[in-house]
This record gives structure tokens, sequence and C-alpha cells, in this order.
């Protein structure tokens, strides 16, 4: 469904909050600091949502160009998920098969097979095309 806006009143936000292409990173913790103000903002109006649309597509842009993530390794992305979920390999025992195993996958010396992967992606809450 497609929201409505009115534009005198989106006109004057727009000219309130002035956004444009973000160039710098203190432009971009501004744009930042709006886009979570509205996204708080209860009962939002047509036009503070599409102004909210608007700031993460330049900061998506902006972040996008400045801090490129280029593509993943199964190994990177299972390493981080460990890591931002402070679990060690002994936590993935259970998941992975054995410790032999669980330590040549943590470690990089084996691949991670289609079943590994979809286990992983249930256990960490992701999609298994993460680990493959």
């Amino acid at each position: 469904m497609t929201l409505t806006i009115n534009p005198e009143i989106y006109a004057n936000l727009l000219a309130e909050y002035q956004p444009k292409v973000i160039k710098t990173d203190e432009e971009n913790e501004r744009a930042i600091a709006l886009a979570e103000e509205l996204a708080h903002r209860q009962n939002k109006t047509a036009e503070e949502s599409a102004l909210f649309e608007l700031l993460i597509a330049l900061i998506e842009k902006y972040e996008d160009e400045q801090y490129p993530m280029g593509q993943s390794s199964p190994h990177s992305m299972l390493v981080h998920l460990m890591e931002a979920r402070n679990l060690k390999q002994a936590d993935l025992v259970g998941i992975l098969g054995s410790s032999g195993v669980t330590s040549e996958v943590v470690n990089a010396k084996r691949e991670i097979s289609k079943a590994q992967a979809k286990a992983l992606g249930e256990f960490f809450q992701v999609d298994p095309g993460l680990f493959i």
C-alpha cells in the first residue's frame, strides 16, 4: 500500500531538515540521528515516513561507498557470528558433529557442508546461504 503524501507538508519537512547527499562522517551521524528520531516517533505521518525512507537511502549510499563490506567467506561469517555471541568451538560441537570436525570447520581446514550450513543457520537464526 502506497501512502499518499501532502506535497506542501512534505516540502516543509524537506525545508526544515534539508536532506542532501552525505559526504562526511559528521553529516552521516546527523542523518542517522534524525532517522532514529523518526523511526521511534509515534504515529508517523506519511510525509515523515517518506523523509525517513529518503534518509535511509542516503545513509546506505554513503556507508556502502565509505565502508564497503565485500564478500565474506563462509568461514569468516562463522567466526564473526561466534565472536559476536562470545561462543567457543565447544559450543558448536552439537551442531557440527564431533569436536574434530568442529575444529576443522572453525579453523577453515574443512568446508562447511550443506547440512552443517542448515544447522548453523538455524542455530544462529540467519540464512544458511551465509555458510555456503
